[in-house]
């Protein structure tokens, strides 16, 4: 059984596209649209992350030019104004950037992704960028063939738990769904072997079938 993606490392991009914090706004826009991302890590010296430029940082000048003369002013009190009127990735870039480890949990890479509301996160380790991992790369997990679920739910879950009733055990997966059923010694354990298996890397749900064993 092929170990499972559980860190940021697994399943990051390890071939970056960078800009330099002196690129021009239509050198970003440029890398943007060739490589398909919607935000580019600035980095300086020997790979050093300084900040982040995505669209949001650079849509302020295309809005820009949609504003009636009247309400100029009313732009120059904004932080948008500064960056609609900005033309490097230094003085467009978000800082300090949003970054993550490699060897952080993906669960962890997910939750800071969803409360930050970013798509992607510089991979940084000893400040120097080692990769990218985006909102795609968290999914790859559940990539993995259902064969290679039921197995580690055997191994991890079923014969942990019920060393006594593996035997009487089935372990379906269909569509990374887990389905165990049969009849068990410990019923007291049955929450807890939900429970584990739904935290297996990769399984979308658990239909938790068991039932106690006669006595006897």
């Amino acid at each position: 059984m092929t170990k499972p993606p559980c860190t940021v490392a697994d399943v990051m991009t390890k071939k970056v596209v960078a800009v330099a914090p002196k690129a021009s706004f239509k050198d970003i826009v440029t890398a943007m649209s060739r490589w398909s991302v919607s935000a580019l890590p600035v980095v300086e010296g020997e790979g050093h992350v300084v900040g982040v430029v995505s669209e949001a940082d650079l849509l302020p000048k295309e809005e820009f030019h949609e504003r009636r003369p009247g309400l100029v002013e009313q732009m120059r009190r904004l932080d948008a104004t500064a960056k609609a009127g900005s033309s490097s990735a230094e003085d467009l870039m978000t800082r300090p950037a949003l970054t993550i480890a490699p060897d952080a949990p993906l669960p962890q890479a997910a939750r800071l992704m969803a409360t930050r509301g970013v798509k992607r996160l510089p991979v940084v380790e000893g400040g120097i960028l080692r990769g990218i991992v985006s909102r795609s790369d968290l999914l790859k997990v559940f990539l993995r063939p259902d064969d290679e679920l039921a197995e580690e739910v055997r191994e991890q879950v079923v014969a942990r738990l019920f060393p006594v009733s593996r035997e009487k055990v089935t372990v379906r997966v269909d569509a990374g769904v887990v389905t165990m059923s049969g009849a068990v010694r410990e019923p007291g354990l049955l929450p807890v072997a939900a429970r584990l298996a739904r935290a297996v890397e990769g399984v979308v749900d658990v239909q938790c079938e068991l039932t106690a064993a006669e006595a006897g």
